[in-house]
Formats: structure tokens, C-alpha cells, sequence
């Protein structure tokens, strides 16, 4: 008996044509499909430092390189110019911020030092000059006014070397030498830019992988952060997949994963989830999903890096199980039943169902293989337990 055969029920209002199928064996596979982006485990994407000319192209598209292996050249003529530019700029900066630091340059330092010699000269000698007037004034030999002079010349060779201590000290106050600082930091900052642009333009490989994309050429120009080509690992890659709040929790590490590309329909590619939902998040403005890593288990390289992609996660597949229509299941709060065709009766039959497929589900228990249930009527008839039945061919 086929779902085509028609029974006809009769009732009150007469006669109603009512769809079955029979209980029959099949496999069923549960999916859940959605969007993801592949992303590599590696990935390098060196961009242009600065807007130049590209000198040479050593790789070609699809090629495998080796890490360490020299990719491509940039003219660094410009780069090499600043850098020399801000040494020399660095150099003076912090030249003179040593020199304000110490107080002078050197031809300063070195009149300042003579000063301070020929005072502290002066000073020994009006100190020597005192000491013997005050002797003499013991004796009577010398007068009051003599010794007050020479206290006086002693008092105005301290009074010059401290002045001369004070100038060494404020000759650059504090703001001074801050905003002297800031101009070496400034120039060291100068230098590390034109170090980074130099050690830029010529790119190598930082692991072994793949060239999937090379949109520069040899003596084409780029313009600064343009990117020079991209190189992943494409026997590693994860695919970014974000299934709606509703469903993560059916999803676990393990299952298995069916990839699809529409740039390349007549191929599909295998993996595995490695990481389930964790948290939800919002993605799109619209929707709030789990996102879900799955490892590509198979790819030949023909599965590029940031590719959209559709995924199919198996949730479950059971094989050669007692199975009907999904449209015959029905549910009372959380009792499920179907309506078994028994004796020209229809039989309400609880069951306990199992795998859902896309169109089918499995009965664990409650039928046997060939028992004749109702999918529904053709009518708005209802269905209810022990109306009586009529098989008729449609």
C-alpha cells in the first residue's frame, strides 16, 4: 500500500477521503544547514608600508613556498632616505639634550670652567690676604680699614662663585629640557617608522603554505596599505559558522560536516565540528546565533580562505529503522500519536519517534512494519479515534 491510497471515512456528513502510508523501513539522516565564512589557521596578508613600486614578483599564483622563502620586492629607495633623514635628525636631537643636560655645549662648559677657576683663585688669595691682615692687626701693625677691605674681596669672591654655580645650574630650566625630550622621542619615534617601512618592502614567507591570491606585478605600483598577496596554510582551514539560538543546542564536537561552495557547485568538502557554541551573539543586526568552528578535513586546496560557504552538520543518522511521513506525526502536550488504520477504524496509537529526517521520522515503538497510518484528510473533516474507514483506490 502506497501514501497515494485514499480511505474514505464515514461520518455523519459522509464519506471523507483521508491520505495514509504504510509503517516502512528506511534510513534517515537529521541535518542543519547554515552560512560560514573559511578563514586558514595561518594567514599572511602583508600590506604595501608606503605607496611605491613593486621591483620584482618571485611566486606565482597557487604556488607552494617554504618559510623564510623571499615573495616579493618593494623599491625601498624612499624608505632608505628617511631612515638616513631620521638618524641624522635623531643624533642632533639627542646631541643637544645631552648638552642641556650638562649645562652647555662644550665651548660654554669650557669658558664657564675657566671662570669658576679664576675665582675660586681669587677667593684662596683674598682668603690668604685676610688671614695675614688679621695677624698684623694683632701686632698693631695693620688697621681696622685694611682688614674690612679684605673681608670685603673674600665676601665678593663667594659672592662670584656662587653666581657662577647658579648660571651652570639654570642655564635650561625644566620646561626646557622636557620639551627637548620630547623632540628626541619624537625623532626616535621618526627612526622606527623608517625602520618598519625598510624591513617592509621586501617580503618573505613566515611559515610554509599556499599562494591563493597575488594581485600585484612586477614595476606596478601600490599604494600605501595595499595588499601585496595572501599566503595560508590550505591543508589547515576552519570554517566560521553561525547557527541560530535555537537550534545550538542539537550541535556537538564531532559531527559531522558537508561544505559547500557556490563558485564551485559540482564540489564538496568534509569535516568535523571542533568547537560548539559557546555563547550567543549578535550577527547581522538581526540575528542572535552560536558560532561554530568546524575543521575542513579534506581539503585539496581548491577551498580557498575567506569564501563563503554553506555547511550541513549531521545530527544524527540511524539506518534501516521503522519510519512514516513527518505530517503523521501529531502531539498531545507531550505524548505523541498517530492514527493506525486497524479494521476499517482509525486507531489513535501513542509512539514514541527517535531520528527526524528532512521528511521522515523514525518509530522506536508503538507500530509494526506495514501498519496503514493517516496522514490527513482531504477535506476540513477532522480526524478522531475509531471513525470508521474504506480503503479506495484514488
Amino acid at each position: 500500500m502506497c501514501a497515494g491510497l485514499v480511505l474514505f471515512i464515514r461520518s455523519r456528513r459522509g464519506v471523507v477521503p483521508v491520505r495514509v502510508a504504510q509503517v516502512e523501513r528506511h534510513d534517515l539522516i537529521s541535518t542543519l544547514s547554515t552560512n560560514g565564512k573559511v578563514e586558514p589557521t595561518e594567514d599572511f596578508e602583508p600590506r604595501a608600508p608606503v605607496s611605491t613600486s613593486v621591483e620584482q614578483v618571485y611566486v606565482h599564483l597557487n604556488q607552494n613556498v617554504s618559510r623564510g622563502q623571499e615573495l616579493v620586492l618593494l623599491n625601498d629607495s624612499d624608505a632608505r632616505k628617511d631612515l638616513a633623514t631620521g638618524l641624522a635628525s635623531r643624533a642632533q636631537a639627542q646631541a643637544t639634550l645631552h648638552n642641556m643636560e650638562a649645562g652647555g655645549t662644550s665651548p660654554e662648559l669650557a669658558t664657564q670652567n675657566s671662570e669658576m677657576a679664576a675665582a675660586q683663585s681669587e677667593l684662596r688669595n683674598s682668603l690668604a690676604a685676610l688671614d695675614a691682615l688679621q695677624k698684623l692687626q694683632a701686632e698693631g701693625a695693620a688697621s681696622a680699614n685694611e682688614v674690612a677691605a679684605a673681608q670685603h674681596r673674600v665676601d665678593a669672591a663667594h659672592a662670584k662663585i656662587a653666581g657662577l654655580q647658579s648660571q651652570k645650574t639654570s642655564h635650561y630650566n625644566s620646561a626646557d629640557l622636557a620639551a627637548q625630550r620630547a623632540l628626541v622621542a619624537q625623532a626616535q619615534a621618526e627612526v622606527a617608522a623608517a625602520q618598519g617601512v625598510l624591513s617592509g618592502v621586501n617580503v618573505r614567507a613566515p611559515f610554509a603554505g599556499t599562494i591563493y591570491s597575488l594581485p600585484v606585478m612586477p614595476l606596478g605600483s601600490v599604494n600605501a596599505n595595499d595588499v601585496l598577496l595572501g599566503e595560508a596554510d590550505l591543508k589547515h582551514l576552519l570554517v566560521h559558522a553561525y547557527f541560530d539560538e535555537p537550534e545550538i543546542g542539537r550541535l556537538a564536537n564531532g559531527q559531522a560536516v558537508k561544505i559547500v561552495w557556490s563558485a564551485k557547485p559540482a564540489l564538496a568538502w568534509h569535516g568535523h565540528i571542533v568547537q560548539a557554541p559557546t555563547s550567543i551573539i549578535e550577527y547581522g543586526g538581526t540575528r542572535n546565533v552560536g558560532e561554530c568552528l568546524i575543521s575542513v578535513d579534506d581539503n585539496n586546496g581548491e577551498l580557498l580562505p575567506n569564501t563563503n560557504v554553506t555547511v550541513t552538520v549531521t545530527l544524527q543518522q540511524v539506518h534501516n529503522v521503522l519510519s512514516l511521513p513527518r505530517e503523521a506525526l501529531r502531539t498531545d502536550g507531550p505524548r505523541n500519536y498517530v492514527y493506525r488504520v486497524a479494521n476499517d477504524r482509525l486507531v489513535k496509537t501513542p509512539i514514541v519517534p527517535g531520528a527526524v529526517s528532512l521528511t521522515r521520522f523514525e518509530v522506536v515503538s508503538g507500530l509494526n512494519d506495514g501498519d496503514s497510518v493517516a496522514l490527513g484528510t482531504t477535506s476540513d473533516t477532522e480526524m478522531k479515534d475509531g471513525l470508521r474507514v474504506k480503503l479506495q483506490q484514488p
